[in-house]
């Protein structure tokens, strides 16, 4: 399992932001190793966040993404108390989600 999210969710006025840094080693699969053998691609594919459970965010990634991505998006209408979930599935079928309250 991959490490968490850290995810933080600030309420200002009539929207919160929120700021995700995901753990992962996001691969292109251009890189070579020590041996000179292309190392397989590796990448977050898709990001979707839900604020109290109804979808606000959907995104599709590839292999020109950072390692450990930082995420950052505003939600109108979102207060202290609410929460935030934020998934991604990788090009691996592996699969992440995190929840956070905003503040």
């Amino acid at each position: 399992m991959t490490d968490p999210m850290r995810i933080r969710a600030q309420a200002a006025g009539d929207k919160a932001t929120v700021r995700v840094l995901m753990s992962h080693e996001m691969e292109t699969g251009q890189r070579k190793d020590a041996a000179g053998k292309t190392i397989p691609a590796w990448f977050i594919q898709e990001v979707s966040a839900s604020w109290n459970g109804k979808p606000v965010l959907t995104a599709e990634w590839g292999t020109s993404v950072a390692k450990n991505p930082f995420l950052q998006f505003v939600i109108k209408g979102a207060k202290a108390g609410d929460k935030i979930s934020v998934s991604w599935t990788d090009n691996r079928g592996e699969k992440r989600t995190d929840e956070a309250t905003v503040s």
